[in-house]
């Protein structure tokens, strides 16, 4: 009865296991078919693309080409408009299956921006986002372009780079051809220019922009580092969705090995010389990374991430979400067509040109200002005010001097532009505050005085003010040392400066503006679309503040907004804020986390969670439980609603991380909080497993707050962060592991005189609990993090690590016995069809159809060739796969070696099918021949087939048949085919991308990935059977009589294959199995030299080998 317990227990494991796995699965892929979510605007644009003539060059290919786009409907004369070329010089690069035709939306609209001149002048004015530094003393953003952008394209033909790093290589040395194809074009233009008397008083550009989408940004970065690129041809570089820090595919080891030497160079290349007698390489290089943000599902923010490979001083992430004008996250391919996203990145390259000489600037900090300030917002500075904000994300801009909060307030404070000054006679009369909040519901033209001292008492020392009114133009803030009546700042003694802070104040996407019944009417609150923190340093030595808003008939201009919104107050950060654990994120699921705000409630609250909302999702909601109106007996509470909508504004959420930045959702009402963080990787900074959200809500409204985790959303996020999502694939990583482990028991098996279980068996097995589940899963998470812990800088956090990887393990648990039950059920059936079909061939008789094939056959079997070749299977193989692995692809070698394993389990399981039916058909007639046909001996005949088919007998003393042993052989086949099946997946994609360049020129495979199948091939020839398997022993030095069987060569390659996964390169589980192919392969050799010398140990003799 134990071993059926246990064998229940077992059951229970595996069907828990499928379960969950299923509806993680089931549950992510609901969620992710669903439709995304898209504000982008469509960009428009009148394209034509003019190739360049080729020039003799030395790559790789000759199937590439180069194009340069021109906008504008009317038809040109291509030669004419090459000749006449003067802008500077932009190159895109197209990612994996890209054209080079999606340069148009970025080329359309800088050309439009170009035409148009810049953004107006008060877009610049954020204060806080002011960087110094020596070089930009005086420095800002030029006021006008000095030369427009030359958009030209590289067609790779639509190849998929992110599958194969031969074809990435390629594209890199074709992209250092087109760098300086295209500097020598300008020269070409500039001399016949010249012939023709024409006169140019631009210089001739020196570098390249380089404009790279999702692999086209890593190519750009390649090719900064290829030695054949000219000296200063590139020294600015914006990607778009690209990844940088590990392959989107990390599955093919020639891939992984690329990415990783292109990032080891640019750290290099960032690192001052020893002898310091020269620069270092890349000191004048300047990467800018923007990525997707949550929508973006094939290229993670942790993918786009620069940390560790440029320093915050030459580059940083910005995620599309918290980009100035932008505010979108949008998908991968979108993001080279957004209207919001293509116009900010136009007028961003064109202020990175000086106007003095048309060139981009040589100086490295003011073109990461300028990137800063046109990209930046300088929401995440503001914040960390009053909370902490993540120090990878401040850090993603350069870094500042330190200074006292006044001196900073004084100095960087810039004022509001001459346009937009008022004059004492503007403003009415004065307003004076008394309470600790001020609200504006009309543009008025007065100015409201507040009492700092006063006011900030009792803890409430910061101040934050919202609005929908412009800076500047609508409202302006002033902090006062006294009382004084001029706004004017020259009227003001040198001693006693007014300091005008409106420029501190910070952008916010706002939502949908209320609709309007006619003019001038008023149905709510319209929604902020600014805000201002000063905290109490900033305050510091001023006794008064001033909020002026500006009379209705002066806006420059413009029509007024049909409802004007404002409110200030003085707050103390920690009367709103509040933290929610991990344990009261999960069981908010079932009992919802609710948070009531009385009215005059801080205005900006502060919620901590402590697990990070890229990974456990929470649904916040925000009722409005009141207003400051009594309910009138039966007053509906629609019309409740309504009225509380006219007084109070929407609220207004802004959640933020370390990794992917600022996220903000305005009209914040319901809405299930999502940020593109990546926790519990091994790298992860400190901060990733938490989330900060700020709800901006009208202190003059109740609020109910509901928290409730969402579990769909949560499978989702796993499934992207950990499985389908370009992060390495994490779990395929871990079902190899777990195929080693699963072999690792079944080879012990054999070794110790024991039944050889199943596979299936096995990692029913390796499941156990807690023995098993702490050896297989604990001691090498736990092994890896001390590892981390002495390599690395970053250290992941402890129990989140931990859960998560526990949960991966677990679903490829789940996904590798699916797979294994699926192909045994397929071989069951295919196995009992040819036996069945086999049967009934053999009793047709004996006709002459018959006759003659049985003598065919025969004859066929009769030739000597034949005979060798069929009894040594292994040497067909070995002659039709290592050429293809070394000459042709891996993939397709790999895929033969997976029939061959197909076609020998699907013999061993006919053979033990055939065997089995025999033995129930004369048991059968053995039982009808002594007692007859009773129903009771026939249902025992049946048990003991069953009993055959699925035998439960472990015991080493049990005689093994001829039936046993053929079962033993298919399990042990089963396993290694699954092993290689995933092999084979590994290099799937690399295949597909093989397949698409047929016909085209092909590339002998890369020699890492020759020999690394070289050996998996090995072991599938010379490790498929136990009784091989067997013979591969090692003595540990120093111990005698202790052998280390290839039970432990697949123990190390299973806790090998399982840290590669948690470090995020599953390909390193390759180098395992290669390595025992060739210890098998050895092993062999030195077995059949001892066979010739008689010294054959006594194993060969055992039970498991024995035929009847």
């Amino acid at each position: 009865m134990g071993g059926g317990g246990g064998g229940f227990r077992g059951s229970c494991r595996v069907g828990t296991v499928l379960l969950f796995s299923a509806w993680v699965a089931l549950a992510a892929l609901s969620r992710l078919l669903r439709p995304v979510p898209n504000g982008c605007v469509m960009t428009y644009m009148y394209p034509t693309y003019i190739p360049i003539a080729a020039a003799p060059r030395n790559v790789s290919s000759d199937r590439y080409g180069l194009f340069l786009y021109h906008e504008g409907w009317k038809q040109i004369d291509f030669a004419k408009h090459i000749r006449g070329l003067r802008g500077v010089p932009v190159l895109f690069i197209p990612g994996n299956g890209g054209s080079y035709k999606q340069v148009r939306s970025l080329a359309a609209e800088s050309f439009r921006a170009y035409q148009n001149g810049p953004l107006e002048p008060t877009f610049y004015q954020e204060a806080s986002s002011i960087v110094s530094g020596n070089e930009l003393k005086g420095f800002s953003v030029p006021s006008r372009y000095g030369r427009m952008l030359d958009w030209y394209a590289v067609d790779l033909e639509g190849e998929h780079s992110a599958m194969d790093g031969r074809i990435l290589e390629e594209h890199t040395e074709y992209v250092v051809y087109a760098i300086h194809r295209i500097l020598d074009q300008y020269k070409e233009s500039h001399l016949e220019r010249t012939k023709g008397g024409a006169q140019s008083s631009h210089d001739l550009p020196s570098s390249v922009i380089l404009v790279g989408h999702s692999m086209g940004g890593f190519v750009a970065r390649a090719a900064l580092v290829h030695p054949n690129l000219r000296k200063s041809a590139v020294e600015t570089i914006l990607t778009l969705s690209s990844p940088h820090q590990y392959p989107p595919i990390a599955l093919q080891p020639s891939l992984g090995h690329f990415f990783s030497h292109v990032n080891e160079e640019w750290r290099k290349g960032y690192k001052m010389s020893v002898s310091h007698a020269s620069s270092p390489k890349l000191s004048n290089v300047v990467v800018i990374s923007v990525s997707g943000g949550i929508h973006d599902y094939q290229i993670r923010s942790r993918l786009a991430s620069l940390d560790g490979i440029v320093p915050s001083t030459h580059g940083f992430m910005v995620g599309s979400s918290s980009m100035k004008n932008v505010w979108l996250s949008m998908e991968h391919q979108s993001i080279l067509w957004c209207n919001q996203l293509a116009v900010q990145v136009a007028h961003t390259l064109l202020s990175i040109i000086d106007p003095v000489n048309g060139q981009p600037f040589s100086s490295t900090q003011k073109r990461v200002f300028v990137f800063t300030k046109m990209l930046q917002s300088a929401v995440p500075q503001s914040l960390s005010l009053m909370t902490h904000v993540p120090g990878s994300l401040s850090s993603n801009l350069p870094a500042s001097d330190n200074r006292e909060a006044g001196e900073l307030q004084k100095k960087d404070s810039l004022p509001c532009p001459p346009s937009t000054q008022w004059t004492s006679d503007g403003l009415e009369k004065d307003l004076y505050i008394q309470s600790n909040s001020v609200t504006v519901l009309a543009m008025d033209g007065r100015r409201r005085w507040l009492d700092i001292k006063k006011l900030g008492s009792n803890g409430r020392r910061h101040f934050v003010f919202v609005t929908n009114l412009a800076p500047c133009s609508g409202v302006r803030i002033h902090l006062w040392p006294e009382k004084h009546h001029s706004p004017v700042q020259n009227e003001v003694p040198a001693s006693k400066k007014i300091v005008e802070v409106t420029s501190k104040m910070v952008q916010i996407p706002a939502g949908p503006a209320p609709k309007q019944v006619e003019p001038g009417s008023q149905t709510e609150q319209p929604p902020p679309s600014a805000f201002l923190l000063l905290s109490p340093e900033e305050m510091n030595g001023f006794s008064f503040m001033t909020i002026s808003v500006a009379p209705r008939p002066t806006i420059s201009g413009r029509p007024p907004p049909a409802a004007s919104m404002a409110v200030g107050q003085f707050f103390n950060p920690g009367e709103g804020a509040s933290a929610l654990s991990t344990g009261r994120i999960i069981r908010s699921r079932f009992a919802p986390e609710e948070i009531f705000l009385s009215e005059d409630h801080p205005l900006a609250l502060n919620l901590s969670f402590s697990a990070s909302l890229g990974l456990v999702p929470v649904t916040l909601s925000l009722k409005t439980a009141g207003c400051g109106i009594k309910n009138a007996g039966d007053q509906m509470e629609a019309e409740r609603n309504n009225l509380c909508k006219l007084r109070c504004f929407p609220p207004v959420a802004l959640a933020w991380d370390s990794v992917s930045g600022l996220h903000i959702i305005p009209n914040m009402y319901s809405e299930t909080l999502v940020v593109d963080s990546s926790p519990a990787f091994w790298d992860s900074a400190e901060g990733t497993d938490r989330t900060t959200v700020m709800i901006l809500a009208d202190p003059h409204c109740s609020y109910k707050v509901t928290a409730r985790a969402s579990l769909s959303a949560a499978a989702s996020r796993f499934f992207l962060l950990y499985s389908s999502e370009p992060v390495q694939l994490q779990i395929l990583g871990f079902m190899v592991a777990i195929m080693f482990f699963g072999l690792m028991r079944q080879s012990s098996a054999w070794e110790c005189d024991s039944s050889v279980p199943s596979i299936l068996s096995a990692i029913e097995s390796n499941l156990g609990v807690p023995k098993p589940f702490v050896f297989l899963c604990i001691m090498p998470i736990l092994l890896f993090l001390a590892l981390s812990f002495f390599s690395t800088e970053q250290k992941p956090p402890f129990w989140t690590f931990l859960l998560v990887t526990m949960i991966c393990y677990m679903v490829a648990n789940g996904f590798t016995i699916l797979l294994i039950l699926s192909s045994k059920l397929l071989l069951y059936a295919v196995a009992i069809l040819h036996v069945f079909i086999k049967r009934r061939w053999q009793s047709w008789g004996d006709g002459v159809q018959s006759a003659f094939l049985r003598q065919f056959f025969t004859f066929s079997f009769s030739l000597q060739s034949l005979k060798m070749l069929k009894n040594n299977p292994n040497i067909i193989v070995a002659i039709t796969t290592l050429p293809l692995v070394c000459l042709v692809h891996p993939a397709i070698g790999l895929g033969l070696l997976l029939l061959s394993h197909i076609f020998h389990a699907h013999s061993n399981l006919c053979s033990f099918l055939a065997a089995s039916f025999r033995s129930i058909t004369q048991k059968k007639d053995l039982y009808k021949s002594k007692m007859g046909d009773g129903p009771v001996l026939l249902s025992k005949s049946i048990s003991d087939g069953l009993q055959q088919l699925l035998p439960m007998d472990d015991s080493p003393r049990a005689p093994k048949s001829f039936t046993d042993s053929q079962l033993e052989l298919f399990d042990y086949r089963h396993g290694i085919m699954i092993l290689h099946l995933l092999t084979t997946l590994m290099f799937a994609p690399s295949l597909v991308a093989w397949l698409q360049r047929i016909g085209m020129g092909q590339n002998f495979p890369w020699l890492i990935d020759s020999a690394i199948c070289v050996g998996v091939i090995l072991h599938g020839l010379f490790g498929s059977q136990p009784n091989v398997s067997c013979c591969i022993s090692f003595k540990l030095p120093g111990r005698r009589g202790h052998e280390v069987g290839l039970s432990f060569l697949y123990l190390l390659a299973g806790y090998y294959s399982f840290v590669s996964s948690m470090a995020l390169a599953p390909y390193r589980s390759l180098y395992a199995m290669a390595i025992i192919g060739y210890i098998c392969f050895a092993s062999r050799i030195i077995e059949r030299r001892n066979m010739v010398r008689g010294d054959i140990s006594s194993r060969r003799n055992r039970k498991h080998s024995h035929r009847h």
